[in-house]
């Protein structure tokens, strides 16, 4: 990976503008000055992934203008009213949980206190006390999905540091384990996407790749929100993180892509979970969780990716939204659309890759 940092730039700012495009720009959006255009208009799991994205460029680049930007438009959304809480409405909250520590806004810490109480109390629950993936669409009932993880815990954890809650950020942890349990494959060390407790079965055994990078990420960032785990624990997510990327590793193809499921090289190519993985892989080594010998890895995916990103900002080969599938040809016959979810995962990663390139530029000034 040779790209100077005005380039990586070039290609977030055009990737951030493409998220908006694909959404639908509100004109009665807030448009503060500055690079990125956040103008949103839902409050949702895909945008949730951006904002997290762009929060941590802010922090990374002490770009103040962008800080405002995010700021004015959690304040348009919570102003027009939140949708229902439920698992991928929670997804926007872990950047609001950070984003209290910049701005002073009493009403958001008490929003962002209630929304993890929430989580704890009022989210429903399957058996083994597991975060039962409830969406808008459906209740999914005795259901764990692999992208729970990032779509809650993280949050949770990231609240329960913020506000002194240590069984807020057990519970996190909990969810980790349990999910673990029910969803990681110990044969191959990969994630299946879904378990059900209605039958206790995995659906389609569906080694799915955008529900793996879920993992790839998710692992990293509780050990960056939650540097003091239990050292048996810390060690145990470390391993599992370990076996599902050395996995990885041998199914990346040629070009640096994953297949959409991730075992079989004749299922169509998958651009979001390639950068979700890109991203997750190059987190660890920074951490200090997985060695440097996975650098390839992360550089060939980041590599493939770019090259997916069009003139107007809009990542190709990313697969539709995907429920949960009950048989293998049902992943591999979803089609590629625009989508906001690809987009924000391939900020996250240009963000990552940013950090890097500037944390490299120190080291030999310095």
């Amino acid at each position: 990976m040779h790209h100077d940092r005005q380039e990586l730039l070039g290609y977030l700012e055009s990737v951030a503008t493409g998220l908006s495009r694909i959404r639908g720009i509100n004109e009665t959006a807030p448009i503060t000055e500055g690079t990125f255009s956040i103008q949103f208009d839902e409050w949702d799991w895909e945008i949730g992934v951006g904002l997290y994205g762009l929060y941590r460029h802010a922090c990374q680049t002490g770009d103040l203008d962008l800080i405002n930007a995010l700021a004015d438009w959690y304040e348009w959304q919570i102003s027009r009213g939140l949708p229902p809480r439920q698992v991928n409405s929670t997804a926007p909250m872990l950047a609001l949980s950070f984003l209290i520590d910049d701005v002073e806004r009493p009403e958001w810490e008490a929003l962002v206190k209630d929304w993890a109480e929430w989580l704890m109390t009022g989210l429903a629950r399957t058996e083994d006390r597991g975060f039962q993936h409830v969406v808008k669409e459906r209740m999914n009932d005795g259901e764990l999905w692999d992208d729970t993880l990032f779509m809650t815990c993280l949050f949770l954890a990231r609240a329960g540091k913020r506000f002194e809650r240590p069984e807020w950020v057990e519970e996190a942890v909990y969810q980790f384990l349990i999910h673990t349990r029910y969803l990681g494959d110990a044969k191959s060390g990969l994630w299946y996407h879904g378990w059900t407790f209605n039958g206790r079965h995995n659906f389609a055994n569906a080694l799915w790749a955008r529900g793996n990078s879920w993992i790839t990420i998710a692992i990293p960032e509780l050990f960056s929100i939650v540097e003091t785990l239990p050292p048996a624990t810390h060690r145990y997510l470390a391993n599992v993180l370990a076996a599902q990327v050395t996995a990885l590793e041998k199914l990346q193809n040629d070009e640096g892509f994953f297949h959409t499921l991730l075992d079989d090289p004749e299922a169509p190519i998958e651009a979001s979970a390639t950068a979700g993985i890109a991203y997750g892989i190059s987190r660890g080594i920074s951490l200090g969780v997985l060695p440097k010998s996975f650098r390839p890895v992360a550089d060939r995916a980041f590599d493939a990716v770019l090259g997916c990103i069009g003139d107007d900002g809009i990542v190709a080969h990313v697969s539709d939204g995907t429920p949960m599938g009950h048989s293998l040809d049902f992943y591999r016959q979803i089609p590629d659309i625009p989508a906001p979810y690809g987009q924000a995962l391939t900020m996250l990663m240009l963000v990552d890759a940013m950090a890097r390139f500037a944390s490299s530029r120190h080291a030999r000034v310095s």
